[in-house]
């Protein structure tokens, strides 16, 4: 298959762009994630993300996009739960998008009995 100049550079330009549509090519800030997890949610679901409480939800391992969408709604009003829509409320895009980065990079082994 022949390829046009315009092409070809499309192609380089996309590969260039590649790394940077990483979530950690933008530097989502991690540290300050877990800084916020600790301060503002393990009480609830956990130094490690497992959930203390049998009423609130596991957020190790949740997808990034999950837990951004759900912890905007809380934020908004969208979604509304007694306790969670007053830690929400104050929490900045970035604070929202360092838990859900940091939430989302643990990993959880199942296993069955």
């Amino acid at each position: 298959m022949l390829m046009t100049k315009s092409a070809v550079s499309c192609l380089v330009f996309l590969s260039l762009l590649g790394p940077l549509g990483s979530r950690h090519a933008w530097a989502v800030d991690l540290q300050a994630g877990r800084l916020k997890a600790q301060s503002a949610c393990a009480v609830c679901h956990g130094l490690n993300g497992v959930s203390s409480m049998p009423n609130a939800p596991h957020l190790a391992g949740q997808p990034e996009a999950y837990l951004v969408e759900q912890l905007r709604n809380y934020r908004s009003g969208k979604r509304n739960h007694e306790v969670m829509s007053v830690i929400a409320r104050p929490l900045s895009n970035a604070d929202i998008e360092g838990l859900s980065a940091w939430y989302s990079s643990m990993r959880v082994n199942v296993e069955t009995p």
